[in-house]
């Protein structure tokens, strides 16, 4: 595998903590399927039989489903070093529970589960780090999905923004912070449309309850979002 290649793996979250001698030596083990996919040509297709955890390694991608009317909703997107199928890859489905569409030219790492979480052949130094890091993934992946499903319960737009923005404040210890997720990700993770959410919060700064700068954003009155949260 090239340099290139093998520094955007040792970047993702699967392999951290694992130098790159030791990550060298491990990709013998694990034998990734390395598939080139054209720009508008799908890597994965939902429903057909799922081919091993995939990794990115260069260009963009989205993960996307379709309802039974055939409108086609993008789940997510994908750029290098990111990772797809993680939450599929140990459980008893065998098939892709969504695509994932090539929406430049790709290049993708297969790696099969079973050479994950298998005996290592040449006892590798990293092997255990390995699974530990596909643990880690898996469980926060999951807590991430079981606060989606507490946002649910939400009713309103607004004490969605006014929990998340209290939550971030308590992690953060500060009222003004950089949000960790970007505005389409956090409309997703709310659930809502990104243009409701900025008309939204854009009424909040409008009432003195907030104020925002791109990626900034500052609490200016923590008791008035307390109380629509309640």
């Amino acid at each position: 595998m090239k340099n290139e290649k093998t520094a955007i793996l040792a970047g993702c979250p699967l392999f951290a903590g694992i130098d790159a001698a030791t990550l060298a030596t491990m990709f013998g083990c694990l034998q990734p399927k390395i598939t080139t996919v054209a720009k508008n040509s799908f890597i994965t297709i939902e429903g057909e039989p799922f081919t091993g955890l995939g990794i990115l390694l260069d260009g963009e991608a989205a993960v996307v489903k379709e309802n039974v009317a055939g409108t086609r909703s993008v789940l997510t997107t994908l750029a290098a070093g990111d990772m797809f199928g993680e939450m599929i890859a140990f459980s008893a489905r065998k098939t892709w529970p969504a695509s994932v569409f090539a929406q430049s030219g790709c290049t993708v790492a297969f790696l099969p589960p079973q050479k994950i979480t298998g005996t290592c052949p040449h006892a590798c130094a990293g092997h255990q780090q390995l699974v530990r890091n596909m643990l880690l993934i898996v469980s926060e992946k999951a807590l991430m999905l079981n606060r989606k499903v507490e946002y649910l319960t939400i009713k309103s737009m607004r004490a969605k923004i006014a929990t998340y923005l209290l939550e971030q404040h308590k992690i953060m210890g500060k009222k003004t912070f950089v949000l960790p997720l970007k505005r389409n990700d956090l409309a997703d993770f709310l659930n809502v449309s990104r243009t409701a959410l900025s008309r939204e919060m854009g009424r909040m700064r409008d009432e003195g309850l907030i104020d925002f700068f791109r990626a900034s954003v500052k609490i200016a009155d923590p008791a008035a979002l307390a109380k629509i949260v309640e």
